[in-house]
């Protein structure tokens, strides 16, 4: 077999477990949806959903859905959003199951701690939004509101704000994950974060002040949190510096004291030829 023939083979190979590894994947949102259609059912799911706006608007008044088939359009939509995320580990496990085999071995050691860091943070961002940010923001809207309207929102573009608002608070809470990746690779040493530290803050700000409402609630509670995850990164990649030099000073370490006993060992055996030398002359 030539080398040709075996870099296709190992080629296709590799595209026939990334179909596996998606199929499962998309199989599992597609169970984890089925059973949310049952069970609570994709009116209820929404009606989780905005209950953080509903909450906030005046009494007896209600969203609205413009188009024909969105009432049963978005509900689905949030089922599948909710599916997803609860698929999300499993989801990311066969990722790092595609990608681990060709890490070496203290970087798949460091695989498994990323995914469930990142899938908890990822969560705690998304639950931190609906939680406070969302009350806090919709209330603060609400009490500018002229007497003279009744706030009717559609139920379309309330989804299309509440998935931009997610992915901005999860992604901004994988910012200590993104931090110990970059030190972990040797992007970037513990003390140019500490450095850029001014930096990010102003970066923080402005991604807040570009992705939130046109308000300080939910732009301050976005970009203070990012603030202090950036510190918390901070923190946790120097810990994870500080074992990776202590693994490659004991791996050092090691390594000279087998060189040591090697040179030790060729020393005697030439010691031992020299003797049987001089015994062979008398």
């Amino acid at each position: 077999m030539s080398e040709e023939t075996g870099q296709q083979e190992s080629f296709v190979s590799h595209l026939i477990e990334l179909r596996d590894r998606l199929l499962r994947s998309l199989i599992a949102i597609a169970v984890m949806m089925g059973i949310l259609a049952l069970y609570p059912g994709p009116g209820a799911i929404y009606d989780l959903l905005a209950a953080p706006l509903t909450s906030a608007l005046p009494e007896g008044t209600k969203m609205v859905a413009i188009g024909v088939v969105t009432p049963f359009m978005v509900p689905l939509k949030v089922t599948a959003m909710v599916a997803f995320v609860l698929a999300l580990p499993y989801v990311l496990f066969q990722a790092w199951g595609f990608v681990a085999p060709g890490l070496y071995a203290h970087e798949r050691r460091l695989g498994i701690p990323l995914i469930i860091s990142s899938t908890v943070l990822f969560l705690l961002g998304m639950s931190f939004c609906y939680f406070f940010v969302f009350g806090q923001v919709f209330h603060f809207i609400a009490s500018f509101a002229p007497k003279s309207i009744t706030p009717a929102p559609d139920i379309e573009a309330y989804l299309s704000f509440v998935m931009t608002m997610f992915m901005a608070f999860g992604l901004s809470f994988e910012v200590p994950v993104a931090l110990v990746v970059l030190v972990k690779l040797g992007v970037v040493k513990v003390e140019k974060l500490r450095e850029w530290r001014s930096y990010f803050i102003v970066g923080a700000f402005v991604v807040a002040a570009i992705v939130t409402p046109p308000d300080v609630v939910s732009q301050l509670a976005l970009a203070l949190p990012m603030c202090l995850l950036y510190e918390f990164g901070i923190l946790a990649a120097s810990l994870v510096s500080k074992t990776t030099t202590r693994a490659e000073a004991d791996a050092a370490a090691a390594s000279q004291s087998a060189t040591g006993d090697a040179d030790l060992d060729a020393e005697l055996e030439q010691a031992e030829a020299e003797f049987r030398k001089l015994d062979g002359k008398s």
